[in-house]
């Protein structure tokens, strides 16, 4: 049985160690509850297979990532009075939340690879990714307050640490209005873009993922969970949380491999990691 049962986002092994996750709710991948849930899900099992090594999330919809968040699905929640509707609403908004925040917790880092559109809640998960690729074609938008709502899901959170304009970030947050792969270039956003549509997106990431795999699973973790660490903390407590992390990393057998195969110019093999 596969580790993988959703139906909402596929997984394949297109290479030895990358997991492709496609988001697959046709006709435009509209986020609802049920589909927020399946990429969290998808990324936290990746975490604990032992067989990944690098993600790549894509769509399996040809014309688009997503149209974000699905306006269908009825916001409202039974309760008696507006304190216990509250609750309600707190308590969904955080199931939301951490299913987003499994893409950045996983321990194998993730890409997006991006085409068409990428509305709304689609630019809260690619904000939790590590990589970040697009389309020529990818049309984005930080689209909550056309809806009435301040983002509430991760991107208003993450991209003030991750992008590299305060003033064009307030300005798409503030506006919502559409921008392309060059101001997501600009931004920040995106560290590629790719000619080719979905498969060419879908394509370059999975060689950057390949490569990736091709590592020192050891180091790749470690290296995914000091940055990671890193951003949330100061330089020092950096230093020294990366002293504890390496004094017990360093005594792997991926160490002695990697120098092997520097001196032998061949590839090395490392062990998978231990299943939990």
């Amino acid at each position: 049985m596969s580790l993988y049962p959703n139906k909402l986002v596929s997984a394949t092994f297109p290479s030895e160690g990358v997991l492709l996750l496609s988001i697959n709710r046709p006709p435009l991948n509209c986020l609802n509850t049920e589909l927020w849930l399946a990429i969290g899900e998808g990324c936290t099992i990746a975490g604990r297979d032992p067989e990944v090594r690098c993600i790549v999330l894509a769509s399996e919809v040809e014309k688009l990532f997503t149209a974000g968040l699905d306006l269908n699905e009825s916001l409202h929640r039974e309760a008696v009075d507006p304190g216990r509707t509250a609750l309600v609403l707190r308590d969904h908004i955080k199931l939301l939340q951490d299913a987003v925040s499994a893409i950045q917790l996983t321990e194998k880092p993730v890409i997006a690879a991006v085409h068409g559109m990428c509305l709304g809640g689609g630019i809260d998960i690619i904000a939790a990714a590590d990589v970040r690729y697009c389309s020529d074609n990818a049309v984005f938008s930080i689209k909550e307050v056309d809806v009435g709502l301040a983002a509430d899901v991760g991107s208003l959170q993450r991209l003030p640490k991750e992008t590299a304009s305060a003033s064009l970030l307030y300005e798409l947050a503030l506006t919502a209005r559409n921008f392309g792969p060059e101001e997501a270039m600009k931004l920040g956003l995106v560290s590629r873009v790719v000619k080719g549509g979905r498969a060419g997106v879908t394509e370059a990431a999975l060689e950057t993922a390949k490569i990736i795999a091709s590592k020192s699973p050891i180091a790749v973790l470690g290296t995914k969970h000091l940055l990671n660490y890193s951003r949330e903390h100061t330089v020092q407590e950096g230093l020294e949380y990366t002293r504890v992390w390496n004094m017990a990393m360093l005594q792997s057998e991926d160490l002695a491999k990697s120098f092997e195969a520097f001196a032998t110019k061949k590839p090395a093999k490392y062990s998978k990691l231990a299943k939990l």
